[in-house]
């Protein structure tokens, strides 16, 4: 049995049913590539109990989690909700293809602790990731999505690509719209939601000076209606 366990947004997220999961499982793995984690996982093994195998891209890419999981009851933990990831999706895939028993548990994920800014939910576009241009080649596939967001008046929500610092984030998106030709006003800047929220609202130059930690991400707000944009102002 093959356990996908959403760990939430802070060290004590694991929902009960998840810690029932951990506590049946020979072995706990954590995918760790996703998203920088804003706690020390220390504080994490305390809360469920066992000890956790921190695993890399390629290892949850390959078969081996699958095929351990036709032998013994195995958990995948993964921060915030368990299937945000296309990856994890892919995942289940091969537990259907071998006929491996699985079983996703779920969380809280940013795009829930995103409401807290008081833009509504089911006002947001599609989502977008920025990539690291340094270890990428630099592309703009990213902003022609929040274009095509800003067109049908919804909001974008940017997710930042793990290792890229906030000053760096904050320097690609400026370079961006300026080489397409792209006016952003203000931006939602949202660091460690669900653990240590801090929300700011300003424009791209103001915010420079502003110390983030990660995991933070980017909202492009859209058309807003006026308790959208009563809110938001606060964070001003």
């Amino acid at each position: 049995m093959l356990y996908l366990v959403g760990l939430g947004l802070n060290e004590k997220g694991i929902s009960l049913e998840g810690k029932e999961a951990v506590k049946k499982s020979k072995k706990v793995y954590l995918e760790g590539y996703t998203v920088e984690f804003p706690y020390k996982l220390n504080k994490l093994e305390k809360v469920i109990g066992k000890k956790i195998s921190n695993l890399n891209r390629d290892y949850v890419e390959s078969d081996k989690l699958v095929l351990e999981a036709k032998k013994r009851d195995i958990s995948l933990l993964v921060y915030g909700s368990p299937l945000f990831a296309t990856t994890h999706v892919s995942l289940i895939e091969e537990c259907k293809k071998n006929k491996v028993k699985y079983k996703i548990i779920y969380s809280a994920s940013v795009f829930d602790a995103i409401a807290e800014s008081g833009l509504q939910l089911y006002k947001f576009g599609k989502i977008v990731s920025m990539p690291d241009w340094k270890n990428n080649p630099k592309t703009y596939s990213f902003l022609e999505i929040i274009k095509e967001n800003k067109n049908a008046g919804t909001h974008s929500l940017i997710l930042i690509d793990i290792g890229l610092s906030f000053i760096e984030a904050l320097k690609q998106l400026e370079e961006s719209c300026k080489d397409k030709n792209f006016d952003i006003d203000k931006i939602l800047v949202c660091s460690q939601l669900g653990f240590n929220s801090k929300i700011y609202y300003d424009k791209i130059k103001n915010l420079k000076n502003k110390k983030i930690k990660a995991p933070f991400c980017f909202v492009i707000p859209g058309k807003m209606h006026f308790m959208e944009d009563e809110v938001i102002k606060r964070f001003c």
